[in-house]
């Protein structure tokens, strides 16, 4: 059953552009040490802030792409743009 660990957070306007930057090397170096992320999906909510919904294979892989995260140099640069960050993890249950 895939797995997807779904953050909120609000970014500046003027540090956007970086971010978005800063989280698509994120995501590659991931990627890359962890093949279990299958997609990652951005979504700017009406009240300002994002949605950013990231999908693994299972809950195995994405654990351990989680516990591997103080690795990845790219993490700290790119939350350091964010606050009021907050994360969830859990499972589809049913896609369509």
């Amino acid at each position: 059953m895939s797995a997807v660990r779904s953050h909120r957070y609000s970014v500046a306007d003027a540090d956007l552009e970086e971010f978005l930057a800063r989280r698509a090397s994120l995501i590659a170096t991931v990627r890359e040490r962890h093949p279990g992320l299958t997609r990652t999906v951005l979504i700017r909510l009406e009240d300002g802030t994002y949605t950013d919904t990231w999908h693994w294979e299972d809950a195995g892989q994405m654990g351990a792409a989680f516990a591997a995260i103080a690795t990845f140099a790219e993490a700290p640069l790119t939350m350091a743009l964010t606050k009021d960050a907050t994360a969830q993890n859990g499972q589809v249950v049913d896609e369509r």
